[in-house]
């Protein structure tokens, strides 16, 4: 993976997730930070398009899937306190979360957006939106 996003890549956070680092006192900002570090392979690639990346200066851990590279999506967050890793049956589920962000289309995407299930934060060339 390249440092720079490619024009179809966008990144976005579930509503659980928003809740959750509203509450974490996480920023967008730094989610569009740690986004970059992910594309530079600063981040540990679980397997099957999800990846588990420190925040919140090391005090929390995030799950962004990502597969087919041009949706990534913040789904959970933990507190590193609270639990060292995510299960097997827990990975598992988050790599069909992977597998079936891959397979929507961007009217899908919109239809999310509108919702509000799926919040934008960073565009395609990581700028906060």
């Amino acid at each position: 993976m390249t440092g720079k996003a490619k024009k179809s890549e966008r990144v976005f956070k579930t509503a659980w997730f928003a809740r959750a680092a509203r509450k974490a006192h996480i920023e967008d900002t730094e989610l569009c930070e740690a986004f970059r570090e992910v594309l530079k392979g600063q981040s540990d690639a679980l397997g099957g398009g999800v990846y588990k990346k420190r925040l919140n200066k090391n005090q929390h851990r995030s799950i962004i899937v990502g597969k087919g590279k041009k949706l990534w999506i913040y789904v959970y967050l933990f507190a590193k306190k609270d639990r060292d890793n995510i299960d097997d049956k827990e990975l598992a589920a988050f790599r069909e979360l992977a597998d079936l962000y891959a397979k929507k289309s961007a009217k899908d995407i919109e239809r999310e957006l509108e919702a509000k299930v799926l919040l934008e934060i960073c565009n395609e060339d990581n700028e906060e939106v």
